[in-house]
């Protein structure tokens, strides 16, 4: 009986298929995702894949490996280029060029409160306000920032500093800020800048300045000439703004997208104008995942980055890509504005198209030539190691203290292409002697190693059929958010006596397919001059030339920074605190409360008691007692320092 699988009708599927758009998806035997399109017609752009026209060599392996298929309809061809990225994004499809960008993108934050503050923003959008955006880096954020303090004189202070003051600060002598903490502007004409803020950033100059010159008018009617003198000034500092970068007369709003694209990699780089200003630069490396044909990677960063980023008007590509009306329907649709695919252009905008390739094409070559470096130095780490195969993963732990105070070990992790950022631990030590550097260090390794060990166990018991129950039991007591793979290499900071603890945790722990590597610092701690330090007793000093010293190197300050960094935090927020600990009647619950109110202990140093007592479960009475132990008072006096 034959075990051969039955070949996917191709044509058959499609006979059943309707010209509605909608999403498309491939599957191979074993259930896994190869690939998902998007279609404004799903018979005609299905069809085209089992038709007798020629093909690349990729999308014939693709259509090779197809065991069924799944089709969506959707109701709008925006709709369907929605669906298609929220299943690449999630489903990660083998054949799918897959925009890779793990870094949140910048806003500018104007927040909805009695007396906004405009702040750089990243992340969720959490804070309540309104997000300008995204902006192609954080120095554009910078800029915008600077300019609305120029311009419009709104604070960018942090609450807790805001409810605090009472005085001005160097924002307002500079011009800067209209003191609003202070009660130096009213409440309604700092409501007003904000509204011309938010004209500005919402791209609105022109409106704005057209708004300002009747209001110049209008006070200069009245006869109130400083009024007429300072929007006289502002539309001239905001016409000047515009006048920077005009692209056909009118004002740019548009983005610039240029791709390179040699072997395997890629590069996309995006040039953005809003509003007539040049927000900079910003480089994307998309998965090509075999794709070789630059128009196609260009058409899935579209596809892919503008269905979660606002499209400006008009985009201008370096080339032709495929869907380009399907694009600018679905973008238009999204944006409830008509939104432009432009690739054949003139004029300024060429000048920006050849500017966007050659960053692009420099961008992908600098990122190569870092990448064949770092494969450099683990050809040499493995040959100085003795090693079968390049080092796939390595780890490097560092333990970082003051005089024994807030000991902090951490982990960094490296792979052949470099860091991984998102893999990196710290560990918070205790229990110890402090300023016992060994106790720290074996505490650190057997807690990130027995991780690894119990997953192996669990997996053991699944394997052999366990029960649910017994395998919690297994791994209950490690579920800390380590990570269970181990590495090819560990490196330690430091000599002999470090990599000892090391030895001894992993051999109780029964792993012996790990290589160890200590790492000493050298004569005078001259970087270059580094000893390691091998379990066998060897000593090696390649020297500042070595690449695999060079590498070494790299991970090791990597974790050196990460553990003083994460050190110092645990000092400074152990410090904030002590204070508070150190008063009767202050629990967590009521410490937590007042560093929140008050955004930590300068704040809340700054407050009087009135202030103190109105946070929730601080009576008068306590607040009394939390000022006098601040300030070096007796009880009795603190009354004398309250809130007048």
């Amino acid at each position: 009986m034959s075990t051969n699988p039955i070949p996917f009708d191709g044509k058959a599927f499609v006979a059943q298929l309707s010209t509605a758009p909608g999403v498309y998806r491939m599957y191979a035997a074993d259930d896994t995702l190869l690939y998902v399109g998007k279609a404004s017609a799903l018979k005609k752009r299905v069809a085209n894949y089992f038709s007798n026209s020629p093909k690349a060599p990729r999308t014939l392996a693709m259509v090779a490996q197809i065991a069924r298929m799944e089709v969506t309809v959707t109701r709008t061809e925006a709709e369907a280029l929605l669906l298609e990225n929220q299943l690449i994004k999630s489903l990660l499809p083998r054949y799918n060029v897959l925009l890779r960008d793990d870094k949140s993108y910048p806003y500018v934050l104007l927040t909805s409160e009695t007396w906004p503050r405009i702040a750089l923003h990243r992340g969720a959008r959490a804070v309540p306000g309104r997000y300008f955006g995204p902006y192609p880096g954080v120095t554009a954020v910078r800029d915008t920032l600077n300019l609305m303090q120029k311009l419009f004189k709104i604070r960018n202070c942090e609450d807790s500093v805001f409810r605090n003051r009472t005085r001005p600060c160097l924002q307002y002598q500079i011009g800067r800020c209209t003191a609003p903490c202070v009660g130096k502007i009213e409440q309604k004409d700092y409501a007003e800048s904000v509204r011309r803020a938010s004209l500005f950033l919402d791209g609105r100059s022109d409106e704005l300045s057209r708004e300002l010159g009747e209001q110049m008018e209008a006070a200069s009617r009245d006869l109130r000439f400083e009024e007429a003198a300072r929007l006289r000034d502002l539309i001239g500092s905001i016409r000047s703004l515009q006048a920077r970068q005009y692209v056909d007369g009118h004002a740019a709003d548009l983005d610039v997208l240029a791709v390179a694209i040699q072997g395997s990699a890629a590069c996309v780089v995006l040039l953005a104008f809003r509003d007539g200003r040049n927000l900079g630069t910003r480089a994307f490396f998309p998965k090509t995942n075999g794709e070789e044909s630059a128009g196609e990677v260009l058409a899935a960063f579209v596809s892919q980055y503008y269905a979660e980023q606002p499209p400006p008007k008009e985009i201008v590509l370096d080339r032709e890509i495929e869907d380009a009306e399907l694009l600018e329907h679905a973008l238009s649709a999204s944006a409830e504005r008509k939104v432009q695919l432009k690739w054949s252009v003139r004029s300024e905008r060429a000048g920006y198209l050849d500017l966007a390739k050659r960053n692009a094409e420099m961008t992908l070559a600098t990122e190569l030539t870092s990448q064949a470096a770092q494969r450099a130095r683990s050809e040499a780490l493995r040959e100085m190691l003795g090693l079968s195969a390049p080092a796939r993963r390595i780890e490097c732990f560092d333990i970082s203290h003051t005089m024994g105070e807030a000991t902090v070990a951490s982990c960094v992790v490296f792979n052949e292409e470099g860091p991984l950022r998102a893999q990196y631990r710290r560990y918070n030590i205790t229990g110890i002697t402090p300023g016992d550097d060994y106790a720290a260090m074996h505490q650190a390794l057997e807690r990130r190693f027995r991780r690894a060990v119990e997953e192996g166990e669990e997996a053991r018991l699944r394997a052999t059929g366990a029960r649910a129950d017994e395998r919690s039991r297994a791994v209950h007591e490690s579920r800390n958010g380590d990570f269970p793979i181990l590495p090819d290499v560990l490196l330690i900071d430091g000599g002999a006596g470090q990599l000892a603890q090391a030895q001894g945790v992993l051999a109780d722990l029964g792993i012996d397919s790990v290589v160890l590597v200590g790492v000493a610092k050298g004569e005078e701690r001259r970087p270059g001059h580094e000893t390691l330090v091998l379990p066998d007793g060897r000593e090696l000093r390649p020297g500042a030339a070595s690449p695999a010293l060079q590498l070494i190197q790299q991970v090791r300050d990597e974790s050196h920074r990460f553990a003083i960094t994460g050190h110092r935090g645990k000092r400074q927020k152990a410090r904030m605190t002590s204070k508070l600990e150190d008063i009767g009647g202050i629990g967590p619950k009521r410490r937590a409360a007042l560093l929140k109110h008050f955004g930590g202990l300068a704040g809340l140093k700054a407050a009087g008691t009135d202030e103190i007592a109105r946070v929730e479960g601080i009576n008068a009475q306590l607040a009394e007692r939390i000022y006098a132990n601040l300030h070096g008072l007796h009880v009795a006096d603190a009354t004398l320092h309250g809130d007048a």
